[in-house]
């Protein structure tokens, strides 16, 4: 693999997840992610209460992350070789963090809606 092409990295990711699932995940992410723009266009701002519930989840996102691509990449712990894995590992971790910050940011936006003064 010399060239690393949008092509190259969507089969490699179709591979990895499977095409369902690879392609559910990223549908997944557009509808939260457009849900969330939503709600703060609409509320005009970021609710700080919420947020900060929002953010109590991402630890629980960053281990979910990564146990899942442990699982899907049928990989372990001891399987990490070096520093780039371990970098790999941290970018993991930090993406299911956000993700997890961010949907359960509109989940609760959806669950109990900004009172108006």
């Amino acid at each position: 693999m010399k060239d690393l092409t949008l092509s190259t990295l969507l089969a490699v990711f179709e591979e990895m997840f499977g095409v369902f699932l690879f392609w559910g995940l990223v549908a997944a992410a557009l509808a939260v992610t457009a849900a969330f723009i939503v709600i703060v266009l609409r509320e005009h701002r970021l609710e700080g209460h919420r947020f900060l519930r929002a953010e109590l989840m991402a630890p629980v996102g960053a281990l979910a992350a990564i146990l899942f691509v442990q699982w899907i990449t049928s990989s372990g712990f001891s399987d990490i070789g070096g520093p780039v894995d371990v970098i790999v590992l941290i970018a993991i971790g930090a993406t299911g963090a956000v993700g997890l910050t961010i949907v359960t940011y509109v989940a609760l936006a959806l669950i109990a809606p900004r009172r108006e003064a």
